[in-house]
């Protein structure tokens, strides 16, 4: 076994991931051209049938499995420097995840420079198969499957987020509220308990200088939450809010600046979409984003 990167070669065509577990086809174009999602869901499919490379338990990668590859300091693609794949296209690869606010439609991620949306199940974008098992990521919420026309069906033998559900279970109860915050018994995080600190008019900057004035006046060590701390908190089950339904948080509002600067264009920054569950960019010296501040991470 060999490593380039992160990442490990387990064979010409395998890479592991020992950062989550997950192994992944070395080819990122093994379909050869895009893929509307149910053929996407019939490939990997009959790759299993098949026993390609050795295995027979691939699947569409649901979107917290797919999301961690992406290197956001990086572009075309947004992967880690140095990374061992082929043939990986700069544009949007589908997850198995299908978007609770759109049911016709499924959360993809854009590999030029790491956004998240949904898009049409019957549009035809790339297929990044996947493989083994992860107790790093999180499951993503989703319990349910979903035709391409966005009616809920039963989700034996479909290979759809409801159907795998891979990742590591939630904690129930999920949230935990003390004083001068919520935990998120998940990730270790404490949250702003308000699910905001003030009126969404604030550009990046003014974020950063709002939440290190709050902390200096509460005493604690507060701080805008990275990109991914912030869609730690997605339900992709749920939507307007994108959280838990027992999530405590009084006042959550639509878009969140995170601390992570766009690699794509350092102008920009990322931010969370939490009425959908989105993660897209924001300029920086655009005003409108809210602030949620954070503290006690765990290094993720």
């Amino acid at each position: 076994m060999t490593s380039s990167s992160r990442f490990h070669l387990l064979s010409e065509d395998l890479i592991e991931d020992p950062s989550t577990g997950l192994v992944w086809a070395r080819d990122a174009g093994f379909f050869e051209f895009p893929l509307s999602w149910s053929e996407g869901l019939a490939a990997i499919a009959d790759m299993n049938r098949d026993g390609r490379f050795g295995r027979t338990d691939w699947r569409m990668p649901n979107r917290n499995e797919l999301r961690s590859l992406v290197d956001h300091g990086e572009k075309r693609p947004a992967l880690p420097a140095g990374h061992p794949f082929r043939r990986v296209f700069s544009g949007w690869h589908w997850t198995s995840t299908t978007a609770a606010i759109a049911p016709a439609y499924a959360w993809y991620v854009h590999l030029e420079g790491a956004r998240m949306f949904y898009g049409n199940k019957r549009d035809f974008y790339w297929c990044w198969p996947v493989c083994a098992g992860t107790d790093v990521l999180s499951r993503t919420g989703q319990q349910k499957c979903f035709d391409a026309q966005g009616r809920i069906i039963d989700c034996r033998n479909t290979g759809q987020d409801g159907e795998v559900r891979a990742g590591r279970p939630w904690s129930l109860p999920r949230f935990s509220v003390i004083e001068g915050g919520v935990v998120d018994r998940l990730t270790g995080l404490i949250w702003h308990g308000r699910g905001h600190l003030g009126e969404p008019v604030a550009d990046w900057s003014e974020a950063l200088a709002a939440v290190d004035d709050y902390a200096a006046r509460s005493g604690h060590r507060w701080r805008l939450p990275t990109i991914r701390e912030l869609e730690s908190l997605v339900d992709a089950a749920h939507h307007s809010p994108a959280l838990p339904t027992d999530h405590p948080f009084p006042e959550p509002v639509d878009t969140y600046w995170s601390a992570t600067t766009s690699g794509f264009d350092p102008g920009w920054a990322f931010a969370l979409y939490l009425t959908k569950g989105a993660v897209g960019v924001g300029h920086k010296k655009s005003p409108g984003f809210s602030v949620w501040p954070v503290r006690s991470a765990i290094a993720r």
